[in-house]
């Protein structure tokens, strides 16, 4: 259409688009097109009528100062054309352009085609010299004659653009690295110009390259030329205007082509050092981040959720073999009468690897919607009436003339394909932004890099899913809590520097297998490190408990118990050390003791039997969600200052969100301000409920408020590392929880007055303050819900043993039937909530956070409510000295309790859970 519209102005003629549009939030209306292609443009939301109407076409022809007989109509809705015709104008139904361009040149008695098809006039962006290229060529080709050089742009192509040349009676194309300053390793045409070289003499169809020029003073950039090979670019997938048969067999063509390009011997073409050898898309996963992080224009929460995903779901490289990292149908070239590839084109991308990506990333049109713009697809389409393979009988096609057997990881090579896709489209979109994309309508491609993310993201949770149903459950329930015998291996600290006290030598089982819902079903050294810390709790613990509660209520209670310091360095020195990080945000166990989600469960759970055991072993809350948050978006210098000494031991922290004056339960509410002033952020706020900054140890505050009011809902909050030494921090009061005062860390009010910050103690960036929130809460969450499974297994624990114990009218309690019918509702809802948990927990291990939202949301609503009905029949058990000091059962029942309003209350997670459910149904 660009090129007939280009021709029709040519010869005098004028031209106009109707649209029925609309404004977007800017007030500005939406319409992706050149404005300058056309004379008249009649926008329904402005003039506030559309087609139909007759008036909107009178409108458009009063402007153009014609009669209805004197227009040509073109359109794809019937109505619409209904409309047009009506009032005496000519008409053309759009169902394929090429054809209706056909039509329109009969009406009209001349051609709209510019002679080589699928090119256009070159931009002017992406104008070269032409002087210095005629030069350049008269001496390659050998050419004497003095005619003009003719020059067109393919409009094909987002990457290197593309021209078409004809000099003298040579057809030439000329590829070449666009302007400006490129992403590393991208737009790589050296590669394409070896590999095209080397695959001409293997029996693969590619055109035929004369030249490699990478001196940029000739057009401005590195190029090479080879020869112009006519034929078919089939940009539309779905194949409109052929026969079902021939649709199937362009198909077929095309599975065979790859097939052959994956069944060259790199060795024998002299391709052994294209690329390495294995870990193919563990390289490209990195390579595509680092890629989309360059060119990153705002936060896409799909593109964050995928970052965090892919690397833990690599799937097994079974071969390596020639990869053409970009085989779609428009970059195959076919044969004008017979139903065969000429050429593949577009080997930019070019490698050796894992041929299934290149099977998966041939079938995205198979995923997109005919109206993407920028990559076709057909799944709005009936296959069977088109007589289009479906995804799946592609797939078996390459699978049976490679003679292999299909792979299970389907969903993962389509999660990957879709990452890479979104990863170009952000690539292409930042280089629109500079005038550096070589297509006209790239900067489109700034809402599809989302559109295709979630997509993505679609087969990331289909493959975590998919595993989490064939996975067997290892092992039935063979919980005990008094019986399992206790372990005496040695666990000996090497010399290297770790801040988890797990040696080396006993690495931690890191692989994600069923659904353990036993201790005895952990891999071994996770199991011997669940029985050591049972038998530390045991030994050093339980007993402490007392002197402990005791040094809560003294005059010395602000202090640290140098108990618990003692403690804390024989919980390092046994291996009982930062057991909290996850495997997924530590891969390289720097940090942590590299324990998959569903591992630390069982360990959390235990530990939550004791109110102390998680800050002896330094698995406490909030240092342990501000320590993920720090591993997860700070900075190497950020690191250094506050995360290592929390690690260690040696600090302690805080996180201040909450404020007295709005419902902070929506995170989007606070209104403490954070301002920029020269090399610094001023802070101002009221805070409240911020568990340890009383603490004499705390040292760092993880402040929350907002940087600019007037952006997004989701981006007006930041993220500040506050020094707890810095002026202006003024602590109110400490509060209360049912008179519990939690000391020594406490529970602070806490006024920030003209607090100032240094800029680099910025998280992320300015905006990302809510993102980063609820990156720190998911995990916190359910580490909550397994501590609490811990207080009630005690509870428990305890109320057996008091109605074994004590009599009333007569008997033992044990023998009264209320207080049997209270031990079976207990053991029962312990047990559900137990399921539930590890279920959350095994699905963040699988697909990641995201994924595992609902699942979350319904453990916080669950976890604390059943905690809090089991501790309670436990204190009735107990009668009065179950509210005492004496036992833990009234602390559990106050955190219990409070747990219900800590990382979102009750409502909250049942609206998220209500929202993504009824999502679900729809």
């Amino acid at each position: 259409m660009t090129e007939a519209i280009t021709q029709i102005r040519a010869k005098g003629l004028q031209t106009a688009v109707l649209s029925n549009n609309f404004y977007l939030p800017n007030q500005k209306s939406f319409l992706p097109l050149d404005r300058k292609q056309f004379d008249v443009v009649v926008e329904s939301c402005v003039e506030g009528i559309c087609k139909p109407d007759p008036r909107i076409y009178k409108l458009c022809l009063e402007r153009l100062g014609l009669q209805p007989s004197e227009s040509i109509f073109l359109d794809d809705l019937g109505p619409n054309l209904k409309a047009a015709a009506n009032l005496g104008i000519h008409t053309i139904k759009v169902n394929d352009p090429e054809t209706a361009v056909k039509e329109l040149e009969a009406l009209l008695g001349f051609t709209l085609s510019i002679g080589v098809p699928n090119t256009r006039p070159v931009r002017r962006t992406m104008e070269i010299p032409k002087d210095s290229l005629e030069k350049y060529l008269k001496d390659l080709l050998g050419i004497q004659t003095t005619g003009p050089l003719e020059l067109l742009q393919f409009d094909h192509g987002q990457s290197n653009p593309t021209y078409y040349i004809r000099l003298a009676n040579r057809d030439l194309v000329l590829r070449k690295k666009p302007p400006g300053t490129l992403l590393p390793s991208a737009h790589a045409i050296e590669r394409e110009f070896r590999i095209m070289k080397a695959l001409a003499n293997a029996g693969v169809p590619v055109p035929n390259v004369l030249d490699l020029c990478e001196d940029s003073s000739v057009v401005g950039t590195p190029f090479y030329v080879m020869e112009y090979c006519p034929g078919l670019i089939y940009k539309d997938p779905s194949l409109p205007g052929l026969e079902p048969s021939q649709r199937r067999a362009i198909y077929t063509a095309m599975n065979t082509v790859l097939c052959k390009i994956h069944s060259v011997d790199p060795q024998a073409v002299g391709l052994e050092d294209y690329g390495k050898q294995g870990d193919y898309i563990p390289r490209q996963v990195q390579t595509w981040i680092k890629q989309y992080r360059a060119s990153e224009t705002s936060t896409i929460s799909a593109m964050e959720r995928l970052i965090e995903w892919l690397p833990l779901h690599f799937p097994y490289q079974q071969r390596t073999t020639v990869v053409h990292g970009d085989f779609r149908l428009d970059n195959l070239l076919f044969h004008s009468e017979k139903l065969e590839v000429l050429a593949v084109l577009d080997w930019e991308l070019s490698t050796l690897g894992d041929p299934f990506a290149d099977v998966a990333y041939s079938c995205l049109a198979h995923y997109l919607p005919s109206s993407f713009p920028m990559l076709r697809g057909f799944n709005d389409c009936d296959l069977t009436q088109l007589g289009i393979p479906t995804a799946e009988e592609y797939f078996r096609m390459y699978c049976l003339r490679m003679g292999l057997p299909p792979t299970e990881n389907w969903n993962f090579y389509m999660a990957f394909s879709f990452f890479r896709l979104a990863a170009i489209l952000q690539g292409v979109y930042k280089r629109s932004l500079t005038g550096q994309a070589s297509s006209a309508n790239a900067e489109q491609t700034g809402k599809l890099t989302e559109f295709v993310s979630n997509l993505a993201w679609d087969f990331a949770v289909k493959e975590g899913f998919r595993v989490f149903k064939e996975m067997p459950i290892k092992n039935p329930l063979t919980r005990s809590f008094h019986t399992w015998a206790r372990t005496q291996s040695q666990w000996i600290p090497t010399g290297t520097r770790s801040y988890s006290s797990i040696p080396e030598a006993s690495p931690v089982h890191t692989s994600k297998g069923g659904l353990v819902i036993s201790p005895e079903g952990l891999s071994s050294p996770v199991r011997k490190l669940y029985h050591r810390l049972k038998h530390f709790m045991e030994q050093h613990v339980y007993p402490a408990e007392t002197e402990l509660q005791s040094h809560q209520t003294s005059a010395a209670r602000w202090s640290p118990s140098p108990l618990i310091e003692g403690l804390k360095e024989k919980a390092k020195a046994e291996g009982l050390w930062n057991l909290f990080l996850p495997l997924e945000a530590d891969p390289e166990k720097k940090y942590g003791a590299g324990l998959t989600n569903m591992e630390y469960a069982h360990l959390c759970e235990l530990m939550g039997t004791s109110l102390y055991a998680p800050e002896i072993c330094n698995c406490s809350a909030p240092d342990t969600g501000n320590m993920e948050l720090l591993v997860r978006y700070g900075t190497e210098a950020q690191k250094a200052r506050w995360l290592i000494p929390l690690l260690e031991g040696k600090a302690r922290s805080c996180f201040a969100m909450t404020e007295p004056k709005v419902a902070s339960s929506d995170a989007t509410n606070i209104e403490a301000s954070i301002r920029e002033e020269d090399s610094f952020y001023v802070i101002n706020g009221h805070k409240w409920w911020i568990t340890g900054i009383l603490d004499p140890r705390c040292q760092l505050c993880v402040f929350m408020g907002k940087t600019d009011p007037h952006a997004p809902r989701h981006q007006q909050q930041s993220v500040l590392l506050v020094p707890m030494d810095t002026p202006g921090i003024k602590i109110i009061r400490p509060l209360t929880v049912y008179g519990l005062e939690d000391a020594p860390g406490g529970h602070g009010e806490v006024q920030f007055e003209h607090v100032r910050v240094p800029k680099e103690n910025m998280v992320l960036g300015p905006g990302r303050g809510f993102e980063i929130a609820q990156g720190r809460l998911g995990p916190g969450r359910i580490h909550h819900c397994m501590r609490l499974i811990g207080f009630s297994e005690r509870a428990l624990a305890l109320m057996k043993a008091r109605v074994k114990s004590r009599v009333a009218f007569g008997k033992p309690l044990v023998e009264q039937g209320t207080m049997l019918a209270d031990i079976a509702q207990s053991r029962v809802e312990i047990e559900q909530a137990r399921l539930l948990v590890l279920k959350a927990a095994h699905l963040m291990d699988l697909a990641g956070n995201k994924a595992a939202a609902l699942d979350i949301a319904m453990i916080k609503m669950v976890a604390p409510t059943m905690a809090s009905r089991v501790i309670d029949r436990a204190i009735q058990a107990f009668g009065a000295a179950g509210l005492s000091s004496d036992y833990p059962l009234a602390q559990f029942f106050t955190w219990a309790r409070a747990l219900r309003f800590a990382d979102g209350p009750d409502e909250v997670h049942q609206a998220t859970v209500a929202k993504l459910e009824l999502k679900h149904s729809a």
